[in-house]
């Protein structure tokens, strides 16, 4: 079994899947993981739908945007959602999509623990998913992840920067622009 740490290096936003079986076991247990995320007075706001049937994966897929063609080979989409309300409001602090993403890592860990790929995404459109899956109105759609296994071959619906991706982990922020000590440590551009 692997370490927390080596989970965290394993993960990768792959593109190119094939495909993986879908059971009840893998659902309840990436849900498990899922919930058991810390959340504000412990009030878990999120919300996820497992989309693996055919015919709502099929509906789902239409949603996606252009750049996200690759997504089409999941075997598993899920929609991650929540609602305003359904967390602590304290103030001017929304703390619902903080929990909800917190939620969505322990999820993503999971899965990348579980040999599988759980690569979320921006490109889509809500208002398609939202029909599909029937989530109401008064939700946020905050992502999809979308999940198979990690394909041996490159997918050919790849965009030149997407495959370069693929083949080596984009290159991440030193810890001096995202970590600072103390106070606040370096100007905002713009």
């Amino acid at each position: 079994m692997s370490t927390v740490r080596e989970t965290i290096e394993q993960r990768r936003a792959y593109r190119s899947l094939a495909p993986v079986d879908i059971s009840e076991e893998l659902i309840e247990d990436l849900a498990t993981c899922a919930g058991l995320a810390p959340s504000c007075f412990n009030h878990q706001p999120w919300r996820f739908v497992f989309v693996h049937e055919p015919e709502a994966l099929d509906q789902v897929k239409e949603a996606l945007s252009e750049g996200n063609a690759w997504a089409t080979a999941a075997s598993l989409i899920i929609a991650v959602y929540s609602r305003r309300e359904d967390d602590c409001v304290i103030h001017d602090r929304e703390y619902h999509l903080f929990d909800t993403g917190l939620a969505t890592a322990f999820l993503i860990l999971r899965a990348t623990e579980r040999g599988l790929v759980a690569h979320p995404i921006a490109g889509y459109s809500p208002v398609q998913v939202r029909e599909a899956l029937g989530i109401p109105d008064d939700c946020t759609i905050i992502t999809l992840v979308i999940v198979g296994r990690h394909a041996a071959r490159v997918s050919p619906l790849l965009s030149d920067k997407q495959r370069q991706a693929e083949q080596q982990r984009p290159e991440r922020k030193p810890l001096s622009e995202i970590a600072c000590r103390n106070r606040h440590c370096h100007q905002e551009e713009g």
